[in-house]
């Protein structure tokens, strides 16, 4: 089943600067653990990046490009995050009658 969602161009405007910040675009994924049958996490707005699901930091820590890899993790900790306070928020305000 999949799901949409519609938001404003200030949350689109969020994402974009985090993603900024987060410097990934600078990473290469050529050394990250290869997508696999648990899953995968990517990244296309100008390029893209897969890797497999990463569990915890020890599978960063663990991995052929540590560095790179953790600027991922982090950026993807960094968007749930953000996903997960927008539909709190979401929950929470009560319209006004």
């Amino acid at each position: 089943m999949a799901s949409s969602v519609c938001v404003s161009s200030l949350v689109v405007d969020e994402i974009k600067r985090i993603v900024k910040s987060s410097e990934i675009m600078k990473e290469d994924d050529a050394k990250w653990p290869q997508k696999n049958k648990d899953g995968r996490q990517e990244s296309n707005a100008n390029t893209e990046m897969q890797t497999a699901k990463i569990g915890s930091l020890i599978d960063v820590t663990e991995s052929a490009d540590p560095e790179g890899l953790r600027v991922f993790y982090y950026l993807v900790q960094d968007l749930k995050a953000l996903v997960f306070s927008l539909t709190s928020l979401h929950f929470k305000i009560k319209p006004i009658s």
